[in-house]
C-alpha cells in the first residue's frame, strides 16, 4: 500500500509569500487592464472592433463573474475613441405627408444650434409677418387693387341691370341670390295676382324671358367672380411679395450659416415655402388667453407651429468618439424607440415630435451592449434586432403596430439608416442554443468570444492577480493586504479554478472575499489586512451556505446514517459522494453494496431499477458489466447475478465516479474477501480497468476525513483517488496536518488493480484468481443446472404412443 501513497511534499500547494515581491499591495500599481487571462477572447473581441462589416457582431460567452460586461465596456471605449463621432439624427415635419416625418442627419451639435435657431426665427415671424400687414404700403396697394375690382364689376351689374329693365324685369336680392322679376308698365314689379290675369301666352312669355335672364345673371356672376378672383390673386401676389420680403432675408442669413449640411439647406427651403403658403396662420392676430371659451382654438393654432420645430432624436452633442451604450434593460421601447401620445380634450394626439430613440438609435455609428438573456425574455425584441441588423435601417413603431387586426392611425416616420456593432454577452448554453435553433444568428454574429474561467497560475500571471487586487482595493478604498493575504487569495483562487497550476478567473467571487475580509480585519483592528482575516471570510462563507452538510455529518455521528471507517466487510465500500447546494458543495462518503450469486441476469443496477439512476451512473455500470465480461468472461460464460445498490440514498444517483468502488465491491463478494472501511474510494474507470479523473475530488477527501475524524482518526484511515486528480488536490490545513502526522493517508491509482490491492490487501492476481474460480464454479452448477433440465425434458416426453 505504501507505494500507491502521495507523499506530503506533493500535497502541498500553499503558494508562498516570499516569493511575492513586495511586501504590502501598497506598493503595488492597480492594474490598468480591467480583465486578466482571457487572451482568446481579448483577441476576438479586438479583431471584431476593427472589422466594420454586415454581421460582424460579438457574442461574448462564458459563466458570470468573468468579468465579461466590464471588458465589452472597456474595449468598445477604447476602440471609440479612435472613431469619428457620429452625427446628430433629426425628425422634422413632413410639408407633403404630414403623418410620415421625415429624418435628417446633421453634423453633431447642429441639431442644438438649429432648434434654437428655427425657434427663435419662427418667434420673431409670428411678430414681423402680422407687422408687415399693418404698414400704410400694404393698404394703399391693397386698396388700389380694391378700387381696380370695384369699377368693373359694378359697371358690369349696372349694365346689366338696365339691360333687363329695357326687357321689362328688375333684379332682387333673394335668400336664394338674384332673381329676375317682371314689371309692370308702370315700372312696377308684377304682383302674383295681375301675373295670373295675364293670358297664358303672355304668362308662358314671361317665364321664357325670365329663364333667359337667370341664364345671363349667372353669366354676369361669373365674369364678376372671375375678376374678384383676379383681384384676390394680386392681393395673394402681393401678400406673398410681402411675407417673401420679411422671410427670406432671414432664411437665407440660415441657409448660409448650415450652407455645409445639404439636407438642413433643403429643409429650410421647404420651411420658407411653408410659410408663404400658410401666411394666414402668422396673420391671425394673438387672442386674448385669458378667455377660457379661446383655448381650444389657441391650442390647435400653437399646434400648427409645431410643424417647425426640430425633433432632435439623437443629440451627439457631447460625444466624444463613437458612441458607447450598454442597454442594462433592453425592453422593446427602450431599445428602438417609441411614439408617445399626449392628452388633449379627452382624445390621445400625437406629432413628430413626440419620436422618442431607444438605445440602437443612440448607439448608432458606435456599439451597443446588451444581455442575452434580457433580450430574449422581452417580447419582439429579437426578431426586432435582427431584422434592423439584416436591413442596416430602424424604424420607429410601437409595439405590435404590425400584429393589430384592425390598423389605427399612427406616424410612419422615416427609417434610420443605422451603423452599429451589437455587442452580446451570455451563457454558453443561450449561445448553442441561438447557433443550433436561429438559422440568422451565425451571420450576424460572426465573432464568438469565448471567457474561460481559469488561467495559467504562471509567475506573469501572478503578477497581474495582485496588481488586480490593488486596483480592487484602490477603487472600493480596502485596507492594504499584506503579502501573506495575497498569498492567500492566490491559494483560493486556484481551489476556485479546481486545480493547483490554474487561476480563476470568476473575479466577482475573488472580490467578494476581499470584501469580507476587510470586514474582519476592521473588526481585529489590523493595520495591514492579514492572511487570517482572508481565511475568516472563506470560513465564514462556508458556514453561511453549509446547514444541510452539518445536517448530514449530524445523522452520520448518530449512526442514522449507516457508515464504518473501522474493520472490514466482504461486499461493503466506502464510496463518495458530492452534495451541491446552490454556490456550495460538499462530500460525504456513501455505503455502496454488492451481493453476487448465481444467475444469469448479470449487474442489476437497483438504483436504476428504481429509477433513482441518473444516465451517467447508469452508463457507468455498463461499463462495470463490459469489463466483468471482457476480463473473466473469454472462455466461460458469465453466469452471475449481482445487484449494486446505493446504501440510503432517497434523492438519486448521477455520475460515474463510484464506478471502481463498485468494481471493488463487486468482485469483493465473488474473492469473498473483505474491504478495509478505513478506505473510502472515487474513480471513474473505462472497460478496459483504466481508472479516468473524476470531479469535485477535494469536496469528496475532505468530507471522508471529517467524518474519520468525528469517529476518531485511527491512523489506518485514507482515501484513494486517480492519479490524474493530483493536480486538483488541494486540501485544507486540518487534512494535511492529519497526513503529516501519519493519521490520514491518500492513495492514487492507475488502474482497478491498484485499487484492489489496496482495498482487499491482496495481490491483484490472487485476487482475480479468487473470482475466476467463483464465476468457473457458477458456470459449473449453471451447466449441471441445464443438464438436469435436459433430461427431465426428455423423460417427460416419453416414446410414442400407438393408438
Amino acid at each position: 500500500m505504501n507505494k500507491y501513497q502521495i507523499p506530503l511534499t506533493k500535497l502541498n500547494y500553499n503558494f508562498e509569500p516570499e516569493k511575492l515581491s513586495f511586501k504590502t499591495t501598497a506598493e503595488l500599481s492597480p492594474l490598468k487592464e480591467e480583465i486578466i487571462g482571457q487572451k482568446r477572447a481579448a483577441k476576438s473581441i479586438d479583431f471584431a472592433l476593427k472589422v466594420n462589416k454586415l454581421g460582424y457582431n460579438i457574442f461574448m460567452v462564458g459563466d458570470s463573474g468573468t468579468g465579461k460586461s466590464t471588458y465589452a465596456e472597456n474595449m468598445a471605449h477604447q476602440q471609440a475613441e479612435k472613431l469619428a463621432c457620429p452625427p446628430d439624427i433629426l425628425y422634422v415635419f413632413n410639408f407633403s405627408e404630414a403623418d410620415q416625418p421625415e429624418v435628417m442627419e446633421a453634423e453633431a451639435g447642429i441639431g442644438n444650434k438649429l432648434k434654437a435657431d428655427l425657434d427663435k426665427i419662427i418667434t420673431e415671424l409670428r411678430q414681423d409677418i402680422p407687422a408687415a400687414f399693418t404698414g400704410e404700403e400694404y393698404e394703399q396697394q391693397q386698396q388700389k387693387l380694391l378700387e381696380e375690382y370695384q369699377p368693373k364689376s359694378s359697371k358690369i351689374m349696372q349694365n346689366f341691370e338696365q339691360s333687363v329693365k329695357k326687357r321689362g324685369f328688375m333684379l332682387q336680392n333673394t335668400a336664394q341670390g338674384l332673381v329676375p322679376v317682371p314689371l309692370t308698365e308702370s315700372g312696377d314689379p308684377l304682383s302674383r295676382e295681375d301675373f295670373e290675369e295675364l293670358s297664358a301666352a303672355d304668362k308662358q312669355e314671361i317665364r321664357t324671358e325670365s329663364q333667359i335672364i337667370q341664364n345671363e345673371i349667372t353669366q354676369v356672376m361669373r365674369e364678376i367672380r372671375e375678376i374678384k378672383e383676379a383681384a384676390q390673386a394680386e392681393i395673394a401676389a402681393l401678400e406673398k411679395k410681402i411675407v417673401n420680403s420679411v422671410v427670406q432675408p432671414i432664411i437665407c442669413q440660415l441657409k448660409e450659416k448650415y450652407k455645409k449640411e445639404k439636407q438642413v439647406v433643403t429643409y429650410l427651403e421647404a420651411v420658407q415655402q411653408d410659410i408663404i403658403d400658410h401666411l394666414e396662420q402668422f396673420k391671425e392676430k394673438q387672442q386674448d388667453q385669458a378667455n377660457p371659451l379661446l383655448t381650444r382654438k389657441i391650442d390647435n393654432e400653437e399646434e400648427f407651429f409645431t410643424r417647425y420645430q426640430i425633433n432632435i432624436f439623437v443629440n451627439n452633442n457631447k460625444t466624444k468618439g463613437a458612441p458607447v451604450i450598454y442597454e442594462k434593460n433592453p425592453t422593446y421601447y427602450n431599445l428602438f424607440g417609441k411614439i408617445e401620445a399626449k392628452s388633449q380634450f379627452g382624445t390621445l394626439t400625437t406629432n413628430f415630435t413626440l419620436i422618442k430613440s431607444g438605445s440602437l438609435q443612440q448607439a448608432n455609428g458606435g456599439f451597443l451592449i446588451i444581455q442575452a438573456r434580457d433580450i430574449l425574455s422581452n417580447p419582439l425584441c429579437w426578431e426586432t434586432l435582427k431584422r434592423a441588423l439584416t436591413s442596416q435601417e430602424i424604424t420607429v413603431e410601437n409595439i405590435g403596430e404590425q400584429y393589430r387586426s384592425v390598423p389605427i392611425l399612427t406616424l410612419k416616420p422615416a427609417a434610420v439608416g443605422l451603423d452599429v456593432k451589437i455587442i452580446m454577452i451570455g451563457s454558453p448554453y443561450l449561445y448553442y442554443l441561438l447557433y443550433n435553433y436561429d438559422e440568422e444568428f451565425a451571420e450576424l454574429f460572426k465573432i464568438k468570444a469565448d471567457f474561460d474561467t481559469e488561467m495559467d497560475r504562471s509567475q506573469s500571471n501572478i503578477v497581474k492577480f495582485a496588481d488586480f487586487e490593488a486596483a480592487v482595493i484602490k477603487r472600493d478604498q480596502l485596507k492594504e493586504f499584506s503579502a501573506e493575504a495575497v498569498a492567500a487569495m492566490i491559494d483560493f483562487s486556484s481551489r476556485l479554478a479546481g486545480d493547483r497550476n490554474k487561476l480563476s478567473t470568476r473575479f466577482n467571487e475573488i472580490i467578494e472575499i476581499m470584501y469580507e475580509a476587510d470586514i474582519w480585519s476592521a473588526e481585529r483592528e489590523e493595520e495591514l489586512l492579514s492572511a487570517d482575516s482572508v481565511q475568516k471570510a472563506i470560513q465564514e462563507k462556508k458556514f453561511r451556505s453549509n446547514l444541510l452538510e452539518e445536517k448530514i455529518q449530524e445523522q452520520i455521528n448518530q449512526k442514522q446514517l449507516l457508515l464504518s471507517v473501522t474493520g472490514s466487510e466482504i461486499g461493503q465500500i466506502n464510496g463518495l459522494s458530492v452534495y451541491q447546494t446552490g454556490d456550495y458543495s460538499f462530500g460525504r462518503p456513501t455505503r455502496i453494496t454488492a451481493r453476487t450469486y448465481l444467475g444469469k441476469e448479470g449487474v442489476i443496477n437497483i438504483e436504476r431499477e428504481a429509477r433513482m439512476s441518473g444516465r451517467i451512473h447508469s452508463k457507468g455500470v455498463m461499463i462495470l458489466t463490459g469489463y466483468l465480461g471482457g476480463k473473466y468472461a473469454q472462455e466461460l460464460p458469465l453466469s452471475l447475478t449481482a445487484s449494486i445498490a446505493f446504501e440510503q440514498s432517497y434523492g438519486g444517483v448521477d455520475g460515474d465516479s463510484a464506478t471502481c468502488a463498485e468494481v471493488v465491491a463487486l468482485l469483493s463478494s465473488l474473492a469473498e474477501l473483505a474491504i478495509s472501511q478505513e478506505i473510502a474510494i472515487t474513480g471513474s474507470m473505462n472497460q478496459k480497468g483504466i481508472v479516468q479523473p473524476i470531479g469535485g475530488v477535494n469536496e469528496k477527501v475532505i468530507g471522508f476525513f471529517e467524518v474519520c475524524q468525528a469517529r476518531g482518526l485511527t491512523g489506518q484511515q485514507g482515501v484513494i483517488i486517480p492519479a490524474r486528480n493530483l493536480n486538483n488536490l488541494m486540501l485544507p490545513a486540518k487534512v494535511l496536518k492529519a497526513i503529516k502526522a501519519g493519521e490520514f493517508f491518500i492513495y492514487k491509482i492507475e488502474n482497478i488493480d491498484q485499487a484492489l490491492e489496496i482495498m482487499l490487501a491482496k495481490p491483484a492476481a490472487e485476487i482475480h484468481a479468487a473470482v475466476q474460480a467463483k464465476l468457473a464454479e457458477y458456470a459449473e452448477l449453471e451447466s449441471e443446472e441445464y443438464e438436469a433440465e435436459e433430461e427431465l425434458v426428455d423423460s417427460e416426453a416419453g416414446d410414442p404412443v400407438e393408438e
